[in-house]
């Protein structure tokens, strides 16, 4: 069948309004702007809870349990799920004309608000979709390992990142050394473990250092570390997934040449969303990703090939760091703090209840983990976490790793409430005495 002139100039003019932005279906409603209460420091508003409720009504949070494991990932504010959802819809819609056209442009906005924040450059500033890939590309990555030298990693570093460091061995020819950071820990303790472990281990040229773990909470001093070790020729990769957002600081803080950062965990922006660093003189230590073409070799993004990605996540992260900056990094930082402050100052004196983190708030953040003494195997812990589920709907979780035994972390968020710990406070006095008994 022939079409006529005016049939193929209709189709195309109807082709045209379908590649417009379309309202997206209807949903709940956005909920109103925030605005932060003036003339208080971050610590006097870390108590309002007048305040904090308004926060908490911006997240969208299940009344079934009292959720205080936020560290796997975090929840979405409200203004950031509704852009979320846009932008899914945008790009179902749009297809692959978003992907050819505007999404680039788009990403480079991106990566400049992440500078921004960062205190970075964009040229170093590469996404990635999560904090894992971003780790696993600098590390695979890092090329100045020869055959003999050796890596080293910690006791409480992130388990996918030891993983990457292992593969080393086979993929470089290097030895692979584990420290084990103190505890209970001190800033000095700290340091002196890692001068330490670098004095008897003079082969190894490459360490990993946690800014924050994930397996206790636990905030090392990162930027004291990585002088020690470029003292003595060693790099550094820096895993900063869990700090950024619930900490304040700035890439210049860390010290670092290489990092890596998850933007889906207290930066509240979509599941599949981070980034690595890598400062600018040191790109030509990173392999270019699978020899990657896409970009030329002086171009961070040439260190991350990730495919054909979804990049709804991407996008909404700008609606994320807005989120953030209204609050503002200090006062996030200090609500988290209060938070754990709160549960934990109530429950210190219990016999035979160890907090993990200590009373320095330079070494934490909101993320703290507990060990009964004794029960330190992976099925105590598992069952004790699910102790605090089924007699209190308390949501926490096991976590293993430290040299001196499993432990469970407790994470609460920015939506979390005073109400909420006071719970966990009573209901780790219940779990000891039973224990106890």
């Amino acid at each position: 069948m022939t079409l006529s002139r005016r049939a193929m100039v209709a189709g195309l003019g109807a082709l045209a309004t379908s590649l417009a932005p379309k309202p997206p279906p209807s949903r709940s409603p956005a909920p109103e702007p925030l605005a932060v209460p003036g003339g208080r420091t971050p610590d006097q508003l870390a108590g309002d809870e007048g305040f904090w409720r308004t926060v908490a009504r911006r997240y969208r949070v299940s009344p079934d349990f009292v959720n205080l494991e936020n560290g796997y990932y975090g929840i979405m504010p409200e203004p950031v799920r509704h852009a979320y959802h846009r932008n899914v819809d945008r790009l179902n819609e749009l297809n692959s004309h978003l992907l050819r056209t505007s999404y680039k442009a788009e990403a480079d906005r991106v990566r400049e608000r992440i500078a921004t924040v960062l205190g970075a450059s964009v040229q170093e500033i590469a996404l990635t979709r999560g904090g894992t890939e971003a780790l696993q590309n600098l590390i695979s990555g890092y090329n100045r390992l020869r055959p003999g030298d050796a890596v080293m990693y910690a006791d409480l570093d992130y388990h996918s990142a030891r993983y990457a460091m292992n593969w080393l061995r086979d993929r470089r020819g290097v030895s692979v050394e584990r420290m084990v950071v103190p505890e209970p820990a001190t800033r000095q303790g700290v340091l002196d473990a890692y001068a330490t472990a670098l004095r008897d281990h003079p082969k190894v040229k490459l360490l990993l250092i946690s800014h924050m773990n994930n397996r206790t909470g636990l905030v090392l001093p990162v930027r004291e570390i990585t002088a020690m070790a470029r003292d003595r020729g060693v790099d550094v990769i820096v895993d900063a997934a869990h700090s950024w957002g619930q900490l304040d600081f700035t890439i210049g803080d860390l010290g670092a040449d290489f990092a890596f950062f998850s933007l889906h965990k207290w930066m509240g922006a979509p599941l599949g969303s981070g980034f690595l660093y890598i400062r600018a003189g040191r790109l030509a230590d990173i392999d270019a990703a699978f020899a990657d073409e896409t970009y030329p070799g002086d171009d961070i993004r040439s260190r991350v090939h990730s495919g054909t990605m979804d990049v709804a996540p991407i996008l909404t992260v700008g609606t994320a760091l807005d989120f953030h900056e209204v609050l503002g990094g200090p006062v996030k930082q200090s609500r988290l703090r209060f938070l754990r402050d709160r549960w934990v100052h109530q429950v210190r004196d219990i016999p035979d209840l160890e907090i993990l983190t200590p009373e320095d708030p330079a070494m934490y953040g909101t993320m703290t983990a507990f060990r009964i003494t004794g029960r330190t195997s992976e099925a105590d812990n598992v069952a004790i976490a699910k102790d605090l589920l089924d007699r209190h709907r308390i949501f926490t979780v096991r976590r293993g790793g430290p040299a001196r035994g499993d432990c469970v972390r407790v994470t609460p968020a920015l939506f979390t409430s005073r109400d909420d710990v006071d719970l966990l406070a009573v209901a780790l006095r219940d779990l000891a005495s039973r224990m106890r008994g």
